[in-house]
């Protein structure tokens, strides 16, 4: 059996989208982060774009800290998803140019994504969402006042 990517369905808030859009296309013209720039690109193409209000506290967003878990090594890690130039390089950030932060922008608690990379599979869950910080959650059909 030839085993597939996994790709679920993603949110992105409309405030996210544009700058993320560019720096996957920015990426893309980079030898260091293409291969993470093409992941967010096809992320970006995929995702459903809501506004700030509609996010559910439950989705991993820009300056969202995250509790998820490498499903190949079951490693798990807590970690804030930021833009490149917000990377710190330590263990309490996750670029959303990198191949981990790729993968989880816009994933909902309890999603898991799974990647081929040059060594081989890559899987992740978004285990949960510690901190989200779009302002109030507003579900999309009800009026907004």
């Amino acid at each position: 059996m030839i085993k597939e990517e996994t790709l679920p369905p993603v949110t992105i808030s409309a405030n996210d989208y544009d700058r993320l859009a560019f720096l996957a296309s920015f990426g893309l013209s980079t030898l260091q982060d293409r291969a993470a720039a093409a992941m967010l690109a096809n992320e970006l193409i995929r995702a459903t774009v809501l506004t700030p209000r509609a996010i559910p506290p439950w989705v991993a967003t820009m300056h969202s800290r995250l509790e998820f878990r490498d499903d190949v090594t079951w490693d798990v890690r807590r970690a804030t998803l930021v833009y490149p130039d917000e990377d710190n390089g330590e263990e309490e950030s996750v670029s959303v140019l990198s191949p981990e932060g790729a993968a989880l922008i816009g994933l909902r608690e309890g999603q898991s994504i799974t990647w081929r990379t040059s060594k081989g599979w890559r899987s992740l869950t978004l285990l949960r969402v510690l901190y989200q910080p779009h302002g109030q959650f507003v579900e999309p059909w009800r009026e907004i006042s």
